[in-house]
């Protein structure tokens, strides 16, 4: 009886010991559960002020994807970029998946299935098997398994910026409601990061543009000739906006033309000394408006079809004139590489600024011009006047003196060189009265020169070739060919023109007029039958007399593709005739 009260004493002991026990574990439990929770949080903690640490976009959005996978222990993480159009994703970063595995499943998602699925319902989501879901559309080839799945929006000011996909919770685990209330977290911090990032970038980027107009400023203001201005806005516009090409188109006088002046970049050569026709063109179009004309694909878009082809690998493009109404002093065109991001408002607002800068600091440069113009020609009257009213005067007197002296002159040898010397004083007078009226004389009508010319004689050959040849000009060509020079350019070219419309058969003519300073070319190629081995070759004489007379010459060959190219050199002369 005693042993079984002492063994129920014993029970009663070991009783209470074995709740205790269990509170132990409890407490235990709920002390690692507590700790794991500080941990979280201070993990949290940590990933926010990573995030908000970074104010290289890029950088911020590849830290908020590398934390998010940490955070909630996931295998893969990405982050969707949503378009301007609020319906397909246009940038993706991803962690978990490298470069060789990128390759080889092709191009990044766009925004369908599941992804989609976020982007028209900007809640969290989370799934245990996305395969289940009803929007999921499978996996391309050579894309890893991924079952386990959390997504939650990022927002920044109240707009959906983009999408956070977590998938395959590491050790099989299944993503849970404190994964997802810790991604959402991270979320709200990464679009404030997000934001402080775009404003940086915003305020740098201002910085570059206000930097760019103050260097085109001091260029004119220090007096730099227009092709350097042009070739600098050029530069500065296409490192800013990050394009592969920048060419800069100014008016042809007298002409509905524009000829590309200068072209810095990608395909830079084809474009360069293009002549282009206003109605019809992208560039023509931002020139005759005055407005900014964007293209999506600039290398299948029909406004670009005149010349030969010259956007090759290359796709968003915008053309922005500078200047406005009816001073506008050309149309800066700037094209990205294919598949690169659209020019969005945000960066065609500084870019109009800058050309409007540029067009005010050129207009103010042509004032100083005018300026020193007037001075010199009131500096010509003053020498012209002077000329007249005192030297003319006085030597118009002393020949009166000697001519009077002359009739007392008995010795005839005296006589004769007296009477020379003043014929030599009216000579002199002539050459004086020469001189004032070159200094007074003004060129009330400007002639059209030889750009113009040349282009008004391509334009007039398109009736009878039945299609408007390609024209490309480039240098000094009305500066540094002389009048005689042009004439006999404009009319080689002509008949060259007319050959090909009588004899050639062609549909495609291409014409290059260039000249280094010290000699004019023409080139005029076709893709037509060429020249007969047998045949009457009157035009061709002619056209190499003029270059001969010159001291030039002509040289015409057949091109590899088959036609004719005809070269026709001479020098410039002088420009001063």
């Amino acid at each position: 009886m005693g042993s079984f009260e002492e063994s129920g004493d014993n029970a009663r002991v070991r009783l209470p010991q074995l709740r205790l026990d269990e509170l132990l574990e409890q407490l235990q439990a709920r002390l690692d559960a507590a700790r794991g929770t500080r941990d979280r949080v201070h993990s949290l903690l940590e990933a926010v002020l990573t995030v908000g640490r970074e104010l290289d976009l890029e950088q911020v959005l590849h830290s908020i994807v590398d934390t998010a996978a940490t955070l909630v222990d996931a295998e893969y993480a990405a982050l969707g970029v949503i378009g301007p159009d609020g319906k397909r994703l246009s940038a993706f970063h991803t962690v978990g998946i490298d470069e060789d595995e990128i390759t080889r499943i092709g191009h990044y998602p766009e925004g369908h299935g599941i992804l989609g699925e976020l982007i028209r319902h900007p809640e969290p989501l989370r799934l245990s098997k996305l395969s289940e879901h009803p929007a999921s559309y499978g996996f391309p080839p050579n894309h890893p398994p991924m079952n386990s799945f959390l997504g939650v929006p990022i927002r920044v000011r109240d707009q959906v910026f983009g999408n956070l996909y977590l998938t395959e919770k590491r050790g099989g685990a299944q993503f849970d409601e404190e994964d997802e209330s810790v991604l959402s977290t991270l979320a709200v911090a990464a679009g404030v990061a997000i934001d402080n990032a775009r404003l940086y970038e915003e305020s740098r980027l201002r910085e570059r543009w206000l930097r760019a107009n103050a260097e085109i400023t001091h260029s004119l203001m220090s007096g730099s000739d227009q092709a350097e201005v042009l070739k600098l806005i050029a530069e500065r516009a296409r490192e800013i906006t990050g394009a592969a090409l920048a060419a800069m188109s100014t008016p042809v006088r007298n002409t509905d033309t524009l000829t590309v002046e200068l072209a810095i970049g990608t395909q830079a050569d084809a474009h360069r000394g293009l002549v282009l026709p206003v109605r019809g063109t992208l560039t023509g179009e931002a020139f005759a408006g005055g407005t900014t004309v964007c293209s999506t694909d600039v290398s299948r878009d029909e406004r670009v079809t005149a010349g030969p082809p010259r956007f090759a690998g290359l796709g968003p493009a915008v053309a922005v004139p500078i200047g406005t109404g009816e001073h506008i002093r050309g149309v800066v065109l700037l094209a990205r590489e294919t598949g690169d991001a659209d020019f969005t408002d945000k960066e065609l607002e500084p870019l109009r600024g800058f050309a409007a800068q540029a067009a005010v600091a050129m207009e103010l440069a042509e004032r100083r011009q005018d300026a020193e113009q007037i001075v010199l020609l009131e500096d010509r009257d003053r020498i012209a006047r002077d000329l007249h009213d005192l030297a003319i005067q006085r030597l118009f007197a002393t020949g009166m003196t000697l001519q009077s002296a002359g009739r007392l002159i008995e010795h005839p040898g005296a006589k004769e060189r007296v009477l020379r010397a003043v014929d030599d004083l009216d000579e002199t007078i002539k050459i004086i009265r020469s001189t004032i009226f070159g200094l007074r004389a003004r060129d009330d009508g400007e002639a059209p020169g030889l750009r113009a010319r040349a282009v008004r004689v391509a334009g007039e050959a398109t009736q009878v070739l039945g299609f408007a040849p390609s024209v490309r000009m480039e240098g000094l060509l009305d500066t540094h060919v002389s009048k005689e020079t042009a004439e006999h350019v404009v009319a080689v070219l002509s008949e060259s023109l007319t050959n090909v419309a009588r004899h050639a058969q062609a549909d495609h003519v291409e014409v290059a007029l260039e000249t280094d300073g010290r000699q004019v070319r023409l080139t005029v190629t076709d893709n037509g039958v060429g020249i007969p081995a047998e045949g009457r070759r009157s035009g061709l004489a002619n056209m190499a007399e003029r270059a001969r007379k010159l001291g030039g010459d002509l040289e015409w060959s057949t091109p590899e593709g088959g036609g004719t190219r005809l070269v026709w050199h001479a020098p410039v002369g002088d420009s001063r005739d």
